[in-house]
Protein backbone atom coordinates (compact mmCIF):
# COMPACT_ATOMS: atom_id res chain seq x y z
CA UNK A 1 0.00 0.00 0.00
CA UNK A 2 2.92 2.24 -0.28
CA UNK A 3 5.08 4.02 2.45
CA UNK A 4 3.74 3.92 6.14
CA UNK A 5 2.37 0.48 5.72
CA UNK A 6 5.56 -1.51 6.30
CA UNK A 7 4.67 -3.24 9.28
CA UNK A 8 0.94 -4.37 7.70
CA UNK A 9 2.94 -7.17 5.85
CA UNK A 10 4.62 -8.58 10.01
CA UNK A 11 0.88 -7.96 11.36
CA UNK A 12 -0.62 -10.43 8.25
CA UNK A 13 2.21 -12.96 8.46
CA UNK A 14 1.11 -12.79 12.82
CA UNK A 15 -2.42 -13.24 11.54
CA UNK A 16 -1.76 -15.92 8.80
CA UNK A 17 0.43 -17.91 11.88
CA UNK A 18 -2.75 -17.92 13.92
CA UNK A 19 -4.89 -19.03 11.46
CA UNK A 20 -2.80 -22.23 10.66
CA UNK A 21 -1.89 -22.83 14.28
CA UNK A 22 -5.61 -22.70 15.02
CA UNK A 23 -6.60 -24.88 11.98
CA UNK A 24 -4.19 -27.68 12.89
CA UNK A 25 -5.43 -27.68 15.96
CA UNK A 26 -8.59 -28.84 14.67
CA UNK A 27 -7.42 -31.16 12.52
CA UNK A 28 -4.94 -33.02 15.07
CA UNK A 29 -7.56 -32.58 17.87
CA UNK A 30 -9.61 -35.79 17.46
CA UNK A 31 -6.53 -37.70 16.73
CA UNK A 32 -5.05 -37.24 19.94
CA UNK A 33 -7.82 -38.23 21.45
CA UNK A 34 -7.63 -41.75 19.90
CA UNK A 35 -3.89 -42.03 20.66
CA UNK A 36 -4.23 -40.90 24.21
CA UNK A 37 -7.55 -43.80 24.42
CA UNK A 38 -10.48 -40.33 25.50
CA UNK A 39 -13.82 -41.63 26.36
CA UNK A 40 -15.56 -40.62 22.49
CA UNK A 41 -17.68 -43.52 21.55
CA UNK A 42 -20.68 -42.94 24.16
CA UNK A 43 -23.36 -43.79 21.15
CA UNK A 44 -21.62 -46.89 20.27
CA UNK A 45 -21.45 -47.75 23.70
CA UNK A 46 -25.11 -47.55 24.32
CA UNK A 47 -25.82 -49.62 20.44
CA UNK A 48 -23.12 -52.72 22.31
CA UNK A 49 -25.11 -52.43 25.33
CA UNK A 50 -28.67 -52.60 23.62
CA UNK A 51 -27.19 -55.20 21.40
CA UNK A 52 -26.09 -57.92 24.18
CA UNK A 53 -29.37 -57.68 25.95
CA UNK A 54 -30.46 -59.72 22.69
CA UNK A 55 -28.69 -62.53 23.57
CA UNK A 56 -30.45 -64.90 25.83
CA UNK A 57 -28.73 -65.30 29.83
CA UNK A 58 -27.17 -61.69 29.83
CA UNK A 59 -29.38 -60.05 32.03
CA UNK A 60 -27.27 -56.86 31.53
CA UNK A 61 -23.76 -55.37 31.05
CA UNK A 62 -21.56 -53.69 33.64
CA UNK A 63 -18.63 -51.77 31.94
CA UNK A 64 -17.68 -51.17 28.53
CA UNK A 65 -14.03 -49.72 26.97
CA UNK A 66 -13.77 -49.31 23.19
CA UNK A 67 -10.78 -48.21 21.94
CA UNK A 68 -10.18 -47.49 18.13
CA UNK A 69 -7.12 -48.67 16.26
CA UNK A 70 -6.94 -47.92 12.97
CA UNK A 71 -9.89 -48.31 11.19
CA UNK A 72 -11.56 -51.48 13.62
CA UNK A 73 -12.23 -51.10 17.37
CA UNK A 74 -11.60 -53.36 19.99
CA UNK A 75 -13.93 -53.70 22.98
CA UNK A 76 -13.89 -55.07 26.88
CA UNK A 77 -17.16 -55.76 27.82
CA UNK A 78 -18.44 -56.64 31.27
CA UNK A 79 -21.58 -59.24 30.96
CA UNK A 80 -23.87 -59.97 33.60
CA UNK A 81 -25.24 -63.31 33.65
CA UNK A 82 -27.03 -65.45 36.00
CA UNK A 83 -24.61 -66.17 39.48
CA UNK A 84 -25.77 -69.84 39.65
CA UNK A 85 -24.93 -71.11 36.08
CA UNK A 86 -21.64 -73.34 35.61
CA UNK A 87 -18.35 -71.74 34.51
CA UNK A 88 -18.55 -73.49 31.59
CA UNK A 89 -22.15 -72.44 30.79
CA UNK A 90 -20.58 -68.81 31.29
CA UNK A 91 -18.10 -69.37 28.98
CA UNK A 92 -20.73 -70.61 26.13
CA UNK A 93 -22.42 -67.11 27.04
CA UNK A 94 -19.67 -65.32 26.48
CA UNK A 95 -19.06 -66.81 22.99
CA UNK A 96 -22.42 -66.25 22.22
CA UNK A 97 -22.02 -62.61 22.83
CA UNK A 98 -18.90 -62.33 21.41
CA UNK A 99 -20.68 -63.99 17.89
CA UNK A 100 -23.45 -61.62 18.26
CA UNK A 101 -21.85 -58.67 18.57
CA UNK A 102 -19.35 -59.85 15.73
CA UNK A 103 -22.17 -60.19 13.38
CA UNK A 104 -24.16 -56.81 14.53
CA UNK A 105 -20.60 -55.01 14.03
CA UNK A 106 -18.29 -56.06 11.33
CA UNK A 107 -15.46 -53.24 12.00
CA UNK A 108 -14.83 -54.97 15.60
CA UNK A 109 -11.12 -56.42 16.01
CA UNK A 110 -11.06 -57.86 19.65
CA UNK A 111 -14.27 -58.43 21.47
CA UNK A 112 -13.18 -59.42 25.36
CA UNK A 113 -16.13 -60.43 27.22
CA UNK A 114 -15.69 -60.56 30.99
CA UNK A 115 -18.35 -62.37 32.92
CA UNK A 116 -19.99 -61.26 35.85
CA UNK A 117 -22.52 -62.91 38.35
CA UNK A 118 -25.91 -61.47 39.19
CA UNK A 119 -26.08 -61.00 42.96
Amino acid sequence: MGEGYEAADDWEALLAAGIILYNSYLIFRPALGEIMDEHLYDDLMGEIRATALQVEGIKGTEKCFIRKSGMTYHVDLHAIVDGEITVKEGHALSHQLQDHLRKQFPNFGQILIHIEPDE
